[in-house]
């Protein structure tokens, strides 16, 4: 029984079809702030933004957002006197926006602000429009920022961090390629799996995560094998943005500490990373709190009925690897090009990374060598 925990919604979301088309009343109503600067991928034109004031738009985000286009896009900010953010893509234009605005309120660079609540004030206000239906960064208190000189990255948690407004638009996602599709989507049940099993896991968080995970389960295929089926890329865009809100608040795993500890050297996409690594580390966790993974394999549509919780907790995490397998993923590290000689760095990489504190079973960086050793 838990003595204490603290949840919170974070950003308002509005849900609706063509929304993003409206963005402009969307404001109006909702903020006073009128000198739009947008952040986003490269080829996002704008529109709907009327009556909003238009002062800058910057689209040269890489894949992982760095430290220095966080430098580059709040200065270009300033110079154009923006009163309000717009991030309009997936998860490394809204980190990016994220850190824009925290540069643009307090000065500094990014290293400045690493760790937890650091941060302790309200920051330029930041709509995000999310295109891809993974990361939930429009909902989470969370900024993770490529330091590229440092080949690491750099987690940055406070409340401040969450967007004031998120507008959850499934058009917005429509065009977004069957690989990106997939990788977003592994990438969302990799937030809900990992903070479902968290040590700062509560009851509102599990309903929510638990709600994302058979959500995915049930429409990740369709809307990665036809990319028109609206109703599967509305459903997971919610799903995307519940299990944010519920790693939000209960954080992630040694699924994303291996994740990080790779992204910091090869350029390995994030949601590609955690479904590689979501089935060792399943099985890793699952000796210390079975339970939740038995719950988790029911979510993933395992039958539970009259067998072991061994064998449920094996049939989960085999759907996990069908799925990433049906959605046309990788499965094995040689398969993204990291080489078997970076494993031992990559262990003593993820033993130090913030996201393994949470991790329900204490990880040595051997434990952490065996299970990349596993996946490569």
């Amino acid at each position: 029984m838990q003595d204490f925990f603290e949840f919170s919604l974070g950003a308002r979301v509005l849900y609706q079809m063509g929304l993003a088309s409206e963005l402009g009343q969307v404001i109006s109503n909702a903020l006073p702030q009128r000198r739009a600067f947008i952040v986003a991928d490269k080829g996002v034109v704008q529109a709907g933004l009327a009556p909003i004031e238009l002062v800058g738009i910057f689209d040269d985000v890489p894949a992982n957002s760095s430290v220095a286009k966080v430098a580059e896009g709040a200065e270009l900010a300033r110079v154009a006197g923006a009163d309000l953010l717009i991030a309009v893509g997936g998860g490394s234009p809204i980190d990016t926006a994220k850190g824009i605005r925290i540069v643009l309120t307090l000065g500094g660079s990014i290293p400045d602000y690493e760790g937890y609540n650091v941060i302790e004030t309200p920051l330029t206000p930041l709509i995000a429009i999310p295109t891809t239906a993974g990361t939930g960064s429009e909902v989470t208190p969370i900024a993770v920022i490529l330091d590229e000189e440092g080949q690491r990255k750099i987690s940055i948690v406070s409340r401040y961090v969450t967007p004031t407004l998120a507008i959850l638009d499934p058009l917005m996602t429509r065009t977004l390629p069957p690989r990106l599709t997939a990788a977003t989507g592994m990438d969302a049940l990799s937030h809900a799996i990992e903070t479902y099993v968290s040590t700062e896991n509560n009851p509102l968080s599990d309903s929510l995560a638990l709600a994302a995970i058979d959500m995915i389960a049930t429409y990740l295929r369709d809307a990665v094998h036809d990319g028109e089926n609206m109703e599967a890329r509305s459903q997971l865009l919610i799903a995307a943005t519940m299990a944010g809100i519920a790693c939000g608040n209960s954080l992630f795993g040694v699924v994303h500490a291996l994740s990080h500890a790779l992204g910091g050297k090869f350029p390995v996409h994030h949601g590609t990373a955690n479904a590689i690594f979501l089935p060792p580390g399943m099985r890793f966790n699952s000796e210390v709190v079975p339970e939740r993974y038995v719950r988790i394999a029911r979510a993933m549509g395992v039958n539970v009925g009259g067998r072991s919780n061994a064998e449920v907790i094996a049939d989960g995490i085999a759907a996990v690897r069908t799925l990433t397998a049906d959605c046309g993923l990788p499965t094995t590290l040689r398969e993204v090009g990291v080489p078997r000689e970076a494993l031992p760095e990559l262990a003593e990489l993820a033993a130090v990374e913030p996201a393994i504190f949470n991790n329900p079973r204490p990880a040595t960086p051997e434990e952490l060598l065996a299970m990349l050793e596993e996946v490569w």
